[in-house]
């Protein structure tokens, strides 16, 4: 039996920090995969040449808060608390055993007084990505979209509710443009613009819609989120896109209580110069504008199937044929419903005849109307939606949709489960783009780290400080 002591403790040594941090440790290859003097570039015009107290190197200063992203280390407090006492944190940060280590309000300070405002954590996102294009790791031409949301650091409790004004759809000009277009054709007069006050929803034909919605006291950049009927929190909706195999592409940062399909065109816009060929999306995705503006890019989209809204008992909309030669519906009773006009939606109604209607034995299934007329609508861009269906059915479709679980979906369980992506303690919009930028460049670049030491294949490890110091000197390790 041996019994521990305690004489190491003051044991004075000669050592090299370097020798203290395994060959293989993830922080030795992140730093072997990327330059960070890139840094240097990025910020300095955020510092005096000739003015001022000394500063902390930058890129130390930066790789403080992704190490705690990388890490997933809940707060800035408690990751100064780690560097301390972490030989390879400190290693990474370019700090000796007895370095003081930074504030933990540097950081802070630092963001508040140089880099908010600016783009600087996206940058650094970006230059990680050109890195993995660089490699040739990444493979565009499949994309995959989806958002997750991020509780907001945000009591729910302690709201107001406001009348706000939303923001125009991306494609509001084009439909009502095209909505004015159908009714000439069809001999319909101009729909007249509605005031802001009589905004009737968010595709309203007039710009300016007004809702009443909840706004955080605490934290008024982010959305009330409800999921079902007890998952109801102040949350941020961050969308974002990646390879199929699960590189990070693009991210955006947005409001929890706004729909994928409304802020879609923001991801999409950062996704156009990688040249994509097919983009993969849930039926969340799955709306007519979406498929319009895919499609006419030469862009394929792979959507879901959508079950269709209608009450039990009912007639789906599948059995009301479309007759596109004589523009319009055939009922299961084989009578026709005829075009009425063309609303502020974009959707065309086609109304059936009220005496036809009224001594139909298929009534009780088709309309509950009191003036026994059914009427069923179709978008003016309903064709993209088709052309979507039938790409939905070629060969190989499902199962490219089906790697959404192995891509996105994985990507946002590593984000949550690792890397302290299910909620945020931090406030503001501005900052939750530095918080998801910096996550998102963890992820790419322990993503490449990883890859390039398979790529390059185990390195011999340098040699030591002390067998450096035993050569120098020809001590024999035995006769030391």
């Amino acid at each position: 039996m041996l019994t521990s002591e305690n004489k190491k403790r003051n044991q004075i040594q000669m050592f090299c920090i370097d020798d203290l941090v395994p060959q293989d440790h993830m922080l030795r290859k992140i730093e072997n995969a990327i330059d960070w003097s890139f840094i240097y570039d990025l910020v300095k015009d955020r510092y005096s040449e000739d003015k001022g107290r000394p500063s902390i190197d930058p890129v130390t200063l930066i790789k403080i808060p992704m190490i705690q992203y990388l890490y997933g280390i809940r707060s800035m407090r408690q990751t100064i608390k780690e560097i301390e006492v972490n030989l390879a944190y400190r290693w990474f940060l370019g700090l000796d055993i007895t370095d003081k280590v930074p504030h933990f309000t540097t950081f802070g300070k630092n963001y508040t007084r140089r880099f908010k405002g600016t783009d600087l954590f996206e940058k650094i996102f970006s230059k990680i990505l050109d890195e993995c294009f660089k490699h040739k790791f990444v493979n565009p031409t499949e994309v995959f979209v989806d958002a997750t949301h991020v509780k907001a650091c945000a009591n729910g409790k302690k709201y107001t509710t406001q009348v706000v004004h939303e923001e125009a759809l991306f494609y509001e000009k084009l439909l009502k443009e095209e909505i004015g277009e159908d009714r000439a054709e069809h001999g319909k007069k101009p729909l007249k613009d509605k005031d802001d006050e009589d905004g009737d929803g968010e595709n309203s034909g007039g710009s300016g819609a007004v809702k009443e919605e909840k706004q955080s006291t605490t934290d008024p950049d982010s959305g009330w989120f409800h999921k079902g009927e007890h998952k109801q929190v102040f949350a941020y909706s961050i969308e974002t896109a990646c390879d199929k195999n699960g590189w990070i592409l693009g991210y955006t940062v947005n409001k929890g209580n706004l729909h994928d399909s409304r802020t879609f065109k923001g991801i999409y816009d950062k996704l156009k110069p990688f040249g994509i060929e097919k983009l993969i999306a849930d039926a969340a995705y799955k709306t007519p504008a979406i498929a319009k503006l895919l499609i006419d890019d030469n862009i394929s989209p792979i959507f879901p199937y959508k079950r269709p809204q209608t009450k039990d008992g009912f007639f789906k909309k599948h059995e009301y044929i479309y007759d596109e030669h004589f523009d319009c519906y055939i009922c299961p009773n084989n009578k026709i419903l005829k075009y009425s006009t063309t609303n502020r939606e974009g959707y065309r109604e086609y109304k059936s005849c009220s005496s036809d209607c009224a001594n139909c034995p298929y009534l009780h299934q088709c309309t509950e109307s009191a003036n026994h007329v059914k009427v069923v609508t179709r978008h003016i861009w309903e064709n993209y939606i088709e052309i979507c269906e039938d790409l939905r059915h070629t060969e190989g479709t499902k199962e490219l949709y089906d790697k959404r679980k192995e891509t996105i979906e994985r990507l946002f369980g590593t984000a949550k489960e690792h890397h302290g992506f299910r909620y945020t303690q931090l406030k503001g919009k501005a900052r939750m783009d530095m918080k998801v930028g910096l996550t998102y460049a963890c992820l790419n670049l322990k993503k490449l780290a990883k890859m390039l030491s398979l790529k390059c294949g185990k390195l011999p490890s340098p040699t030591s400080f002390s067998a450096l110091l035993l050569d120098l000197f020809n001590f024999s390790p035995s006769l030391a």
